[in-house]
């Protein structure tokens, strides 16, 4: 009998190593992580989970370049994030990494295929405006204006923004926060699809421990701190999830 089949081993696409983040406010210091170790691999779906003050978006905004940690490390591939020049981290961010907020921040005099192509204009592998809101299901309100769309939609039009660039990394934080369970569900069916055909690894921040189970892996932080990193032997659809 020959030898086994090696399982090739997972590269992480991050890889974070005792981060933390203080923060002055004015003579109190404020510890929004401490010591985080974490993982992330390409093309999963995490759920980030824990209350307010947990760390979550401040460890989102790390892993996004909007933020930096004030110690340990940060990899994004081969790149070191922690000790990265603003202007390395403008890169990163412009080429690698799509943000959606729970504010959908349109601009409100552009429709939606213009909303969506004011990213692709400054990014060097887009996609097609009409391609990206197709994949949102939004193909059929590419003219329309922010005022004529549904909170849902809008934040749909966020979505396809975000994926425009062909980024290998979705962040979304809290992208269901302002919106009522059927549109909430709608919304993650188009962050799920695009996780599943595009292969974004996706990090989405929530209150709402329901949303976890359509994630590979879950999260949990409190305090600053991991508090609890848990795999999924079961994704559920957005569809089967309710809250």
């Amino acid at each position: 009998m020959g030898e086994p089949a090696q399982v090739p081993e997972r590269v992480p696409l991050f890889q974070v190593r005792g981060v933390t983040k203080v923060y002055a406010m004015g003579q109190v210091e404020v510890h929004a992580l401490r010591g985080v170790d974490l993982e992330l691999y390409p093309g999963e779906l995490i759920v980030l989970l824990g209350p307010s003050g947990s760390g979550k978006s401040t460890l989102l905004n790390i892993l996004g370049g909007l933020d930096t940690a004030t110690s340990g490390e940060v990899r994004y591939r081969d790149w070191d994030l922690t000790h990265a020049s603003e202007r390395r981290l403008t890169e990163y961010r412009r080429h690698h990494v799509g943000f959606v907020f729970q504010f959908y921040n349109l601009i409100p005099s552009l429709t939606a295929r213009e909303n969506v192509a004011a990213v692709t204009e400054i990014t060097r592998h887009p996609m097609r405006p009409e391609d990206a809101l197709t994949l949102v299901g939004l193909g059929a309100r590419l003219d329309h204006f922010p005022a004529q769309l549904s909170g849902g939609e809008q934040q749909r039009v966020a979505i396809a923004r975000a994926i425009a660039k062909n980024p290998a990394v979705l962040l979304c934080d809290e992208p269901t926060g302002a919106l009522d369970s059927a549109t909430g569900i709608t919304v993650l069916e188009a962050l799920e699809r695009v996780n599943r055909e595009l292969g974004a690894t996706t990090a989405l921040i929530t209150h709402n421990a329901d949303i976890a189970a359509m994630a590979d892996r879950v999260v949990r932080l409190a305090d600053g701190e991991i508090a609890e990193v848990r795999v999924n032997p079961h994704k559920k659809s957005p569809r089967e999830i309710s809250w």
